[in-house]
């Protein structure tokens, strides 16, 4: 799907809405159709797409280079060895060039058509807010992965308190300049509702449909998804414990007349 020539340039200027993120391993039949999906979402809007490749070793550098080369809103980049989503994702927030950034999997169980929803869900909220997190129903995962998913979020909001029903899901969108101040950590993109809330920005949530993978296995198995996530939960409840009064700053600078 090619973008006009005017949308490329305002691109190739930075003028853009939001950055879409989406990690991604061994996902070279999924991408193509993902791709397509999110620029048909955010069809009128200024974006950029950046797939984070971690390590594949499926072709999936070159199906990138490849749908690159016709359609310039997508700047994919690669990690020579696999280093973890959260890695994958931490590498798109510091390339991106837009206000907002938006992730999703890159496994295509997410629909990129809740991204608009969710942009505008936290634009409509005003700038207190900084994140609009999906929450799935409809889970299409097995019966222990959703057993052992559930048991993890009630503890994680038992704990942190983060009023997110299901902080796991992929598709969330956040302003920038806040995702960039965030504490990084392996596993910090299941924690991110209650990172921002530590900064002192509101959380907005949209419920969004889950779908199948069209093609693959999950990379994740139920133990080394949900269940050892409760380690990190914990550290993320010290971080919280750790922050002090947020300040109210203002400016002394005197204005020229």
């Amino acid at each position: 799907m090619s973008m006009s020539y005017i949308e490329a340039l305002a691109t190739a200027a930075g003028n853009l809405e939001v950055s879409v993120i989406v990690p991604a391993k061994d996902e070279s039949e999924n991408l193509p159709i993902l791709l397509d999906e999110i620029a048909e979402a955010l069809k009128g809007r200024q974006f950029e797409v950046l797939v984070i490749d971690d390590g594949s070793s499926d072709g999936t550098d070159a199906v990138l280079q490849d749908y690159a080369a016709k359609n310039p809103w997508l700047r994919p980049f690669r990690h020579a060895a696999s280093c973890g989503q959260s890695c994958a994702v931490r590498t798109g927030v510091q390339n991106a060039r837009g206000d907002f950034v938006a992730t999703i999997d890159g496994d295509g169980e997410n629909n990129p058509a809740y991204i608009p929803q969710l942009l505008d869900a936290v634009l409509a909220a005003g700038s207190g807010v900084a994140l609009g997190a999906g929450q799935r129903v409809g889970r299409k995962a097995s019966l222990a992965k959703r057993y052992a998913s559930k048991f993890a979020n009630k503890l994680r909001g038992a704990i942190l308190k983060d009023n997110t029903r299901d902080s796991g899901c992929g598709l969330k969108v956040m302003r920038r300049e806040v995702f960039l101040q965030l504490p990084y950590f392996d596993g910090w993109h299941r924690f991110l509702p209650a990172l921002v809330i530590r900064e002192g920005f509101g959380v907005v949530h949209v419920d969004v449909l889950d779908r199948h993978r069209r093609h693959g296995t999950s990379k994740y198995g139920i133990f080394d998804r949900a269940l050892v996530g409760i380690w990190d939960l914990f550290g993320v409840w010290w971080l919280r414990r750790r922050r002090k009064k947020l300040p109210q700053v203002t400016s002394l600078a005197k204005t020229s007349a």
